[in-house]
Formats: structure tokens, sequence, C-alpha cells
């Protein structure tokens, strides 16, 4: 395993940020649905919530082969891995065909797999190299996820319209470039702290507690899957995961849909729609910080808790609060606010119930419920609005799934 005594450990998070930067490009999908259903695509509205979902779940089944796989080769070749992965599959994407079985391939699934690679590297090198500040630097870790689709979005849109101008394909070509460098950059301070590594200054104490606390609580992937505080936060993760998800997918057309029923014209429905879609992936990423340093004041169980009794609220209430673009935009903000904790809270909760030693290995099977949540959430949202014309349908279940999460949160031990 690959280790430093010299780094410094700020550099692992500028590291991650710049990782997750590139793995968020899943998150601006819905800035490329609109042109894939016009022509020379023609994809149906579930055909593109199909690509999202391809990639959703390969990213969650092939993160558990990733943790497993880096305990033996180390976190910077698992991340080199990642993005080598990623941008292949974007970079085919571009050069092999408009098909929706080629996008299916390259961008779901060998793209979903880039990330599914990757991902779980900055967050357990992260927690290795923080011990005393779990919560946050696991919210930091995958902050960048959030902010990369504001930045994916806002390019191939708003700020440069590199869709309108050069086409979906090159998008994608420019795009797998992109995403390959910067994991590649990222990957040099991936690196796992000396075993003998202490956090230095007043924090050590409470640091080394932690760590004693935790050996007594190391569990392999295998013990985990048989205690049933498992399967508590994997149905948590699953009934949030698929709300958020859910709107990731469908801001874009729902947004369109509200407000052009409301009087706007589809040029100005299409850009609130838009503007909704980048305040969501700005707050994704808050949340992802804010929900962390939470989880670190009052522990995993009441942050998602918390987190998802709001959420249950605003799916809720959604449909007929998001009609003008104003509240478009604040709803989008708020669920991708909560959404984004599921990313910090989740490391959390795996860490505190299961050690700190596996969570490469065993964070990836908690995530697959974000697999689960990938093809639901997504999936339901497009059926729904094509088989009924409105959402209405899809987001109350999710709205009611939130706070039955809430309610198990209440179950999970405080050990």
């Amino acid at each position: 395993m690959e280790q430093s005594k010299t780094i410094n450990r700020w550099f692992v998070v500028f590291g991650a940020i710049l990782i997750q930067l590139a793995l968020g490009a899943i998150y601006a999908w819905s800035v490329f649905t609109r042109a894939l259903k016009e022509a020379p695509y023609n994809f149906t509205t579930p055909q593109t919530q199909a690509i999202f979902s391809a990639g959703l779940f390969t990213f969650a089944v092939v993160m558990i082969f990733s943790g497993l796989r880096m305990k033996r080769v180390g976190p910077r070749r698992t991340a080199i891995a990642g993005g080598i992965t990623l941008g292949a599959g974007y970079i085919l994407g571009a050069l092999l065909g408009n098909s929706f079985i080629i996008q299916l391939i390259t961008i779901g699934i060998i793209g979903g797999a880039g990330i599914g690679m990757a991902y779980v590297v900055p967050i357990a090198v992260g927690m290795s190299w923080f011990p005393d500040k779990k919560g946050l630097v696991s919210g930091l870790a995958v902050a960048g996820f959030g902010f990369g689709a504001t930045i994916w979005v806002k390019v191939a849109g708003s700020w440069f319209g590199l869709i309108d101008k050069l086409g979906v394909q090159s998008v994608f070509l420019y795009y797998g470039i992109a995403f390959m460098v910067m994991v590649l950059i990222g990957s040099i301070w991936m690196i796992d702290p000396p075993a003998d590594y202490q956090v230095e200054g007043p924090v050590e104490k409470k640091a080394e507690k932690e760590k004693k606390a935790e050996k007594s609580i190391e569990f392999s992937w295998k013990k985990m899957l048989g205690k049933s505080s498992f399967w508590t936060i994997w149905l948590i993760f699953t009934f949030s995961g698929m709300a958020g998800l859910m709107v990731i997918g469908t801001i874009k057309l729902f947004g369109l849909d509200s407000l052009q029923a409301s009087g706007l014209p589809m040029a100005a429905a299409g850009a609130a729609a838009g503007t909704a879609m980048a305040w969501y992936a700005i707050f994704n990423g808050l949340g992802r910080i804010v929900w962390g340093k939470v989880s670190d004041w009052v522990g995993p169980k009441m942050s998602l808790f918390y987190m998802c009794v709001i959420q249950g609220f605003l799916m809720l209430t959604f449909y007929k609060m998001g009609t003008t673009p104003l509240m478009l935009a604040v709803y989008a903000s708020l669920i991708g606010f909560n959404f984004g904790g599921n990313f910090a809270l989740f490391p959390v909760a795996t860490a505190k119930l299961f050690g700190t030693k596996n969570v490469a290995s065993n964070y990836p099977f908690v995530f697959t419920a974000y697999g689960i949540g990938g093809i639901a959430g997504p999936m339901l949202g497009g059926f729904v609005r094509d088989s009924t014309g409105s959402f209405l349908m899809a987001f109350a279940p999710a709205g009611i799934a939130c706070l039955v999460a809430a309610g198990l949160a209440l179950l999970i031990s405080d050990k």
C-alpha cells in the first residue's frame, strides 16, 4: 500500500475535490437530455433516463470491486484506473455513433464504471488522514461531485453553449479528455498515511480516542452484511437517494412542464429550468459539506433523521410549489442540499457502525443502495411523466419514502 510521511494532509483534500469534480459529470446528464430527444438521436424520455440509470447502477456495483481491489493495489492506482475508464467511456461515446445502445454502453456503463472505480478513493483516504474530522472531510471530499455538475452543466449550456455550437458528441469528446486529466492529477495525492500517523495539535487526543473506540468495532464486509444496522442504513440510503436522483434526472423536464403550464413561454421556461438545475448542483455540493459538519456535532443518526424529514416534506410539496421560476429554484436548491448530505453522512455512519479501517471495502456495499435508487428514481419519474403527463405520482411516493427513512434512522444504534 502506498504511504507517505511527508505529505500535507490538506493536499489530500485538494486532490479529492479535483477527482470528484470530474466524477460529478454524471449529475450533469440532464443538460444533454433535450438534445438527445431531438434529431439525429430521437431518444424517448425513458431512454434518456435509462442511460443515466445505467451509469448510476454501474457506478454503485463497480465501487464494490474497486473498494476490495484498493486494499491490494493502493488508492493511487485505483484512482488512475477510474480516471482512464471514465474518460474512455465519454471519448468512445463521441466516436462510435449516436445510437441509444452505443450511448448506453459507453456513457452509461463504461463511464459509470470509471466513476465507481475512483469514487471510493478520496473518501477512504480522506478519513484516514482526518480521524478528527471525519464528517467534515467526508463532506469536502465529495463536495466536488456536486459542484462538478454545475461546472459541466454551465460549460455545455449557458456559459459557452457547447451543445448547441458543437453537438452532443463533440462535447462528450472534450469532456472525456478533461475528466481523464483531472482524475490523473488528483491521484497524485491519493496515498494512505503511515501506520504510525497521528494528528498533530490540540485535536490529537480526540482523534486517538476515536481511533481506540473504533478498533473494537472493526467489521469485515462479510460480518457487516450480517448486521441489522447495515440493512437499516441501506434502506435509508435507498429511499433518500431515490428522491434526490429522481429530481436530478427530471428537473429539466419537470421545469419545462410546470412553468409552461403556468403561462411561461418555452424559451423562458427552459432557461429557468436550467437555472434551477444549476442551483440544485451548487447546493448539492454545499449540502455535503454542511451535513458532514453537522454529523460531527450531533452524530450520523440524528443527522440522517433531520435530513430525511426535511426531504420528505419537500418532495411532497414540490409538484405544487415548483410552478414559478423562483420557487422552482428554491425547491431545487433545498432538495439538492439534502440529497448532497447522503454522500457525507453514509460514509461516516459506515465508519461509526463498522469501523474506519475497512471503510474502503465496507462503504461500497452500503452504496449499492444508491444504485437501486438510481434505477428507481429517474426511471419512475420518466415513466410516470410519459404515461400520466405529470410528475405528481412520482414525487409523492418519493416523499413518503423519505419519511419512512427518517423513522428508520431512529433505529440506528448510537454506538
